[in-house]
């Protein structure tokens, strides 16, 4: 699994919406101008991440279980 290219898209993947996430919650936690500037950006570009993620972790499953 570790030679396949795609299992490290997939990690990757999943580490930007990780990142994103912990990005919004230190947003939300400081409060102030940053969360009322971007908090719904953040949410938004977030969303958008975790569908690429689950797709693409989808499709990794789908194709390894053909063989």
């Amino acid at each position: 699994m570790r030679d396949d290219p795609l299992f490290y898209l997939v990690a990757g993947a999943c580490l930007i919406v990780l990142l994103i996430l912990m990005t919004g919650i230190g947003g939300f936690a400081k409060g102030g101008d940053f969360n009322r500037k971007y908090a719904n950006k953040i949410m938004r570009l977030r969303l958008v991440a975790q569908l690429v993620a689950v797709i693409l972790l989808v499709g990794f499953v789908w194709i390894r279980s053909k063989g």
